[in-house]
C-alpha cells in the first residue's frame, strides 16, 4: 500500500478537522451546549491524531542504524497507537464526563439557538469531504474485501485509522445535532447530555478497535494470504519446489521480512544453491515489491521437519 494515498487522506482530514474545531468551540462559547463542547474535544482529539500520524510517518523514513538495524517503519504502528489512546483519554472520556455532568446539571440553550444547528451541519457537509478523500484513496488499494476485512488486514495504518476517525465523526456530529435539536424543542438540558454521551460511548468503541488493530501491528503481523502465495510460488519458481518453512513478518507497512527454510539435495554443490538462492531472491521482490529483507537458508529435509 503506498503512503501518498495516506498521508493525502490524514492532511485532508486534519484540514477539515481545524476549521470544524474552531467553529464548534465558538457555537459552544456562544450558547454553552454539552454536545457542541464535546464535538469541538472530539475535533481537537482528531487534529492531534492526525499530526501524529504525519509525524510517525516522517519518522519512519528514517535511515538504520547500528541500533536499529531494520530501520524505522514501525514508527507508523507506534504512532497509529498513539491516536488510539488519545481518542480514547481525550476524546471519549472527556465526552463521556461532560454527558454526565450536564445530565446532573441540565441547562436548556438559552441563546444564539441557530447557531449550534448551523455548525453541525456545516461539519457535517465538511466530514463528508474528508471521508470522501479517504474512501476514494482506500478504494485504490482496498480491491473486492469488505470494508471490515479492509480494516482488519490493512499493514498500513494510516487509511484505516482516518476512515474510523471520519466514520466516527460524522456519526458524532449526528448525535451532536439530535441532542442540540430535541434540546430546543424540549428546553430540557438532558438531551444534550445524551448527545455528548453518545459521542462519548462512540469514541470509547472506536478507540478500541483501533487499539486492537494498532496493537497487532506492534507485534508483528504476518504478510497477508496474497503476497504469501506469490512468495512460495515465486521460491518454488527458482528451483525450490520443497519448502520446510516460510515466515513473513511486516517491520512496517511497505517492509516486509521474509525468512525460509527450503530443502535442497545432499549432493549439491554451494555454486548451484547460490545461484538458484539469488535467482529465488529476485523473484521475491519482482512479486512482492514490499519484501526488504529475505534470508532463504537451503538444507535437507528430515523426517521431523514440519512446513
Amino acid at each position: 500500500m503506498s503512503h501518498d494515498g495516506g498521508t493525502k487522506a490524514v492532511v485532508a482530514a486534519l484540514t477539515a478537522n481545524l476549521a470544524i474545531g474552531a467553529t464548534k468551540f465558538g457555537a459552544w462559547a456562544l450558547t454553552g451546549a454539552s454536545s457542541m463542547l464535546a464535538e469541538a474535544i472530539h475535533s481537537v482529539a482528531d487534529s492531534g491524531n492526525q499530526v501524529l500520524l504525519l509525524v510517525g510517518g516522517r519518522a519512519a523514513k528514517r535511515e538504520a542504524s547500528e541500533e536499529h538495524p531494520f530501520g524505522y517503519a514501525r514508527y507508523r504502528y507506534y504512532y497509529a497507537f498513539l491516536v488510539a489512546i488519545v481518542l480514547f483519554t481525550v476524546g471519549g472520556l472527556f465526552a463521556l464526563y461532560e454527558g454526565w455532568h450536564k445530565w446532573q446539571h441540565p441547562e436548556p440553550i438559552e441563546s444564539w439557538h441557530w447557531v449550534p444547528v448551523a455548525v453541525l451541519v456545516v461539519a457535517i457537509g465538511l466530514e463528508t469531504m474528508s471521508f470522501r478523500t479517504a474512501i476514494i484513496e482506500s478504494n485504490k488499494v482496498r480491491g473486492g474485501v469488505k470494508w471490515s476485512t479492509f480494516v482488519r488486514r490493512s499493514r498500513s495504518p494510516e487509511l484505516p485509522v482516518i476512515l474510523l476517525e471520519d466514520l466516527g465523526a460524522l456519526v458524532g456530529l449526528v448525535c451532536a445535532l439530535f441532542g442540540v435539536s430535541m434540546t430546543l424543542v424540549t428546553h430540557d438540558g438532558r438531551w444534550d447530555a445524551v448527545g455528548s454521551a453518545a459521542i462519548g460511548l462512540l469514541l470509547v468503541i472506536i478507540a478500541f478497535v483501533l487499539g486492537s488493530e494498532t496493537r497487532a501491528m506492534l507485534l508483528g503481523e504476518a504478510a497477508v494470504e496474497e503476497d504469501i502465495a506469490k512468495i512460495r510460488s515465486a521460491i518454488a519458481e527458482a528451483g525450490y519446489p520443497d519448502i520446510i518453512h516460510l515466515r513473513t513478518m511486516h517491520l512496517g507497512p511497505e517492509d516486509i521480512l521474509v525468512t525460509a527454510k527450503v530443502a535442497a539435495e545432499p549432493s549439491e554443490i554451494l555454486a548451484d544453491l547460490r545461484q538458484r538462492t539469488d535467482d529465488a531472491e529476485n523473484r521475491i521482490r519482482a512479486a512482492v515489491p514490499a519484501v526488504r529483507l529475505i534470508f532463504i537458508e537451503p538444507d535437507v529435509r528430515r523426517g521431523s521437519d514440519a512446513p
